[in-house]
């Protein structure tokens, strides 16, 4: 959930407490940004600003993101998709499934600084979540975070009615460290964020292909294979996908690529006999079915149904 960041004068005051709180860097922190390949200083300049309304944060800083990504979007045509009266802010599960839905993935980045700067030094703004009052008062807040200065220790976020807002870099890592460190990068299909893990990155692009069109669902599998070329999940999603277009050579290929990660992957191994039965190349169809069934588990049945429509289609006179 968010809250906005024009705040009460009486609010205003517990928040400048608790960056006073926030006397100095903590050392893992301090390790992380030693980063000898970490630049000084970067600033995404021409990040696109939205000043938002009451309780509007959750919206302005979507808009931020999705514009910035190359996807004009305004507030206004997110708010019904994000913002929940009753709770007068945003929570996490819908934004992350209305950038979706704006064909943009968007990938829960690892809860490190230096990999938030890394996604910013590569020309990503980046999504972030804060706590700006007390563990036991929130005050939860989303922000655009558009560049650093670390001989300043400073970080350069769009914030509310803040176009360009600086915050010291150790205030910014305890209100940022309340939400958890949750950072997400919002990009096209076609475009990986540079500091995104295997795990973090399959999960986004599953949750994507729920939302997406099946051209964008498979654009986005292909660029992550190409970085993670065993992973059977992504294979196996870029073969569905493919199969879902008709493209029944590049499906085989992506599903034969899952198997070769993973030889006993039943889904691979159902989906694959199903692309040999079509390609009329029923033996081989057979085969992959009966392992897809020999392996049990929760695709036992759909292998039982794929075997049996594989015999239906042998049965047929001139059918081998």
């Amino acid at each position: 959930m968010a809250r906005s960041w024009s705040i009460p004068p009486w609010r205003g005051l517990l928040l400048a407490a608790v960056l006073l709180l926030s006397a100095c860097a903590t050392p893992v922190v301090r390790q992380q940004l030693a980063r000898t390949d970490l630049p000084r200083q970067v600033e995404l300049a021409d990040t696109p600003f939205f000043p938002q309304e009451e309780y509007q944060c959750g919206p302005a800083a979507l808009a931020t993101v999705l514009t910035a990504s190359g996807k004009t979007v305004a507030p206004d045509e997110l708010t019904s998709q994000v913002y929940v009266p009753a709770r007068q802010g945003s929570l996490q599960i819908e934004m992350l499934a209305a950038a979706r839905r704006h064909g943009r993935v968007a990938t829960v980045l690892p809860p490190r600084l230096d990999a938030l700067l890394d996604e910013v030094r590569a020309g990503h703004p980046v999504l972030v979540m804060q706590n700006l009052g007390l563990s036991w008062w929130p005050s939860w807040h989303y922000a655009v975070v558009v560049g650093y200065n670390l001989e300043r220790d400073e970080m350069v976020l769009r914030s509310g009615t803040f176009r360009r807002q600086l915050m010291s870099l150790t205030a910014f890592e305890n209100t940022w460290a309340r939400s958890e460190h949750w950072a997400v990068a919002v990009l096209p299909p076609d475009t990986l964020p540079v500091s995104a893990d295997e795990a973090g990155t399959t999960a986004a692009l599953v949750a994507f292909d729920r939302l997406a069109t099946r051209a964008d669902a498979r654009s986005g599998y292909a660029t992550a294979l190409k970085r993670w070329p065993n992973n059977p999940t992504l294979a196996i999603g870029l073969g569905n996908t493919a199969y879902a277009m008709h493209d029944l050579p590049a499906a085989r290929h992506a599903l034969e690529q899952a198997l070769a990660a993973q030889p006993d992957n039943a889904a691979a191994h159902n989906n694959l006999a199903v692309v040999l039965a079509d390609q009329g190349e029923l033996e081989q169809a057979r085969s992959h079915a009966e392992r897809a069934l020999a392996l049990g588990g929760p695709w036992q049945e759909t292998a039982r149904a794929t075997l049996q429509e594989i015999e239906k289609k042998a049965a047929k006179p001139g059918v081998r």
